[in-house]
Parts: structure tokens; C-alpha cells; sequence
């Protein structure tokens, strides 16, 4: 069982920035895609950005230029740094792992086996 424990979520004025970090015990990144999701109240989660087993960083369109995921120090560490944020990026943030792809991480939610319990970043 894979226990993923995301953090760092707050609340912010619109503008400004907040970094989230998601512990992922036994990722492998050669092996195992990591992502970011969100889901704001009332819609379906959806991708923002994610880095696959290709080594490649790849963010949603509606984010890029704001949003830059890396990996921590640790291998097992994902960030997401979110800056000039904007009220339309309140949402409950979630890290998912899924270990049967290779190359891109999947765009979609339904392919991921392993989530975190999620962190609330709110911009108001």
C-alpha cells in the first residue's frame, strides 16, 4: 500500500505564491509517474501537472508559466510551486502516483491507483 502525504497548503491573497510538497515512500522515478491534481468544489479532478517516468516535467496548459512541479533533494519528494496565484486555483490539491505507465504521466484521474488525502490552497 502506498501512503502519499502531500502539505503546504494555505491561504493566499490572489499574486501570491505557496510551494507544495508530497512524500511518496518508494517512488522509483524510473518506474513510477507522479502527479499533481485538483479539484475545485463541485468539478471533476483534473490534472495540473506531472513528471513520468521519461524524466520530463510536463504542466496543464491552464497553469503553465504559473506552475512548476520538481522533485525535492529526495528522490521520494514531489513540489509543486504555484506562483501569481489566482482565485480560479482554489482547490483541494492531491498528489497521485500511478506504477503502470511508462514515458507521460496519465492525464487521467481514473488511471491512478495511489492518492494522497490532499491539501486545501485557497486565493482570496
Amino acid at each position: 500500500h502506498v501512503q502519499l502525504v502531500e502539505s503546504g497548503g494555505d491561504s493566499v491573497q490572489p499574486g501570491g505564491s505557496l510551494r507544495l510538497s508530497c512524500e511518496a515512500p518508494g517512488y522509483t522515478a524510473s518506474a513510477y509517474c507522479l502527479a499533481w491534481f485538483r479539484q475545485r468544489l463541485g468539478q471533476a479532478r483534473e490534472g495540473v501537472a506531472g513528471i513520468g517516468t521519461d524524466g520530463v516535467s510536463r504542466v496543464a496548459d491552464s497553469v503553465n508559466g504559473r506552475f512548476t512541479i520538481s522533485q525535492g533533494d529526495a528522490e521520494n519528494t514531489l513540489h509543486l510551486q504555484m506562483n501569481n496565484l489566482k482565485p480560479e486555483d482554489t482547490a483541494m490539491y492531491y498528489c497521485a502516483e500511478d506504477q503502470d505507465h511508462l514515458g507521460s504521466c496519465p492525464r487521467s484521474a481514473n488511471e491512478y491507483i495511489y492518492w494522497g488525502q490532499g491539501t486545501q490552497v485557497t486565493v482570496s
